[in-house]
């Protein structure tokens, strides 16, 4: 039996089997970035705990497998499949994607409306590749990683939303990507573009569920590009496999008076990445970052963000908390990098962590680098344990440990769910973090 590590040469033999498959064969400048991105990725390879930015999270448990491109195994789904995760209660439009494809029979677009463009990349890539070549790629950096590289040059299906010039969408749109077993270890590259012309508005929500436990990579990238005044509510949730591995990358190009607000919660997958990067490329630009991951056993998430203020008049405020359990191991690095010509930046960084066992670890980074004169920029970062008194305080009004813990836990972690601004969202995520967290209190180091 074979058991060596695979090296970059597995991947180029891989594409080289596959690509007549890919979509989008035909179009020229996709199949050049394709091409230039493995390029990329054979140069770069995989990151490595000598990489700063990797510097504490070593990838070795996805880098040993090779993970096989889904084909076009058809799962026969149906909604209750899928349960409380559809979210019903929204009332949104909803695309489905099972296994990295999709799924027209579990989705519901909606009625189309005047200026609002909603479909499937693999789709486009075929049949309206014009319409994408303006954006895809031109934001998020193949370069930035073996993962980002190998995300380009395997790129399948994903989402495609346009919101033309001052339309406000009626309803939120929700991608749903579920991953199931499919025998052995399995890529999934998706893609996805938001494009938010001038004035626009709008919610998205991206939700990322396992059926079983598949062992699996979901590799993704999403591109957001936000014109003059444009507005997005960006949320996603990732509940997966504890076998499950998540590398992800947020890409934002935001333009003058735009408006994002991104909300990420973290609660399964046995590694998570998430680099979430901002340009604020045009003054009065506002960025807010949300996060919250609730971990535990063996679980490892890694949040790195970056704010690249570029002109003057930019805010952004980043505020993650993480609850960490059992042996896992959390890690934050959020960057605020202010140009020389971004004056009168007001920026504010902060992550708050609660450490519930010995063996639990965080690596907390928050930084700022200012290369301007006039500008408000602070951060800051705790690590910490629940609060003994209060605990006791509870314990001797009859309440048991267990429960008593959890509620500390929860008033903890609370805040960052009421930032949700969707009602129904709000008590589907609750229900999650409190059903996470009362496991999370149970296994001390499991």
């Amino acid at each position: 039996m074979n058991n060596a590590v695979p090296t970059t040469d597995h991947y180029c033999v891989q594409y080289a089997s596959v690509k007549q498959r890919l979509p989008g064969q035909g179009v020229l400048w996709l199949q050049r970035a394709r091409e230039a991105a493995l390029e990329n990725f054979v140069e770069i390879g995989f990151p490595s705990p000598r990489n700063e930015d990797w510097k504490y999270t070593n990838v070795r448990p996805i880098s040993k497998h090779v993970f096989q491109v889904a084909g076009e195994t058809c799962i026969g789904l149906v909604e209750e499949d899928l349960g409380a995760a559809l979210l019903s209660e929204l009332q949104a439009r909803r695309l489905v994607f099972v296994n990295g494809r999709y799924t027209p029979q579990l989705s519901k677009p909606g009625t189309q409306i005047n200026g609002v463009s909603i479909g499937n990349m693999a789709r486009l890539m075929t049949e309206k590749p014009a319409s994408l070549e303006p954006y895809l790629g031109r934001y998020a950096d193949p370069g930035a990683s073996g993962f980002a590289a190998l995300n380009t040059a395997f790129m399948g299906d994903g989402a495609f939303i346009e919101l033309a010039e001052g339309v406000a969408l009626d309803a939120p749109i929700h991608l749903i990507y579920v991953s199931t077993a499919l025998g052995e270890p399995t890529g999934f590259h998706l893609r996805n573009l938001i494009v938010a012309r001038d004035n626009a508005l709008g919610t998205v929500i991206e939700s990322y569920i396992s059926l079983g436990e598949p062992t699996y990579l979901n590799n993704i990238v999403t591109e957001i590009v936000l014109q003059p005044n444009a507005n997005i509510d960006h949320y996603k949730l990732q509940q997966e496999s504890n076998h499950g591995f998540h590398v992800a990358t947020l890409q934002v190009q935001q333009e003058r008076n735009s408006r994002l607000t991104s909300h990420s919660i973290s609660l399964g997958g046995a590694l998570v990445r998430n680099d979430i990067n901002s340009v604020l490329n045009a003054e009065g630009a506002e960025c807010n970052l949300n996060g919250l991951y609730a971990i535990s056993r063996k679980q490892h998430v890694d949040y790195h963000t970056r704010v690249d203020h570029k002109k003057p008049h930019g805010t952004s405020r980043e505020y993650y908390k993480g609850v960490i359990g059992g042996r896992a191991r959390a890690v934050f690095n959020g960057r605020a990098y202010v140009h020389p010509d971004a004056q009168k930046t007001d920026a504010e960084q902060y992550n708050k962590n609660l450490l519930l066992s010995p063996d639990a670890e965080v690596d907390t980074k928050p930084q700022l680098e200012i290369y301007a004169d006039d500008v408000k920029c602070s951060h800051g970062a705790t690590v910490g344990q629940l609060d003994e008194q209060m605990l006791f305080y509870l314990r001797t009004r009859g309440i048991d440990e267990t429960t008593a813990r959890g509620m500390l836990t929860y008033g903890f972690a609370q805040d960052m769910v009421e930032r949700m601004g969707l009602a129904p969202l709000q008590a589907y995520v609750a229900a999650l973090l409190k059903a996470k967290l009362g496991s999370v209190n149970q296994i001390k180091s499991t």
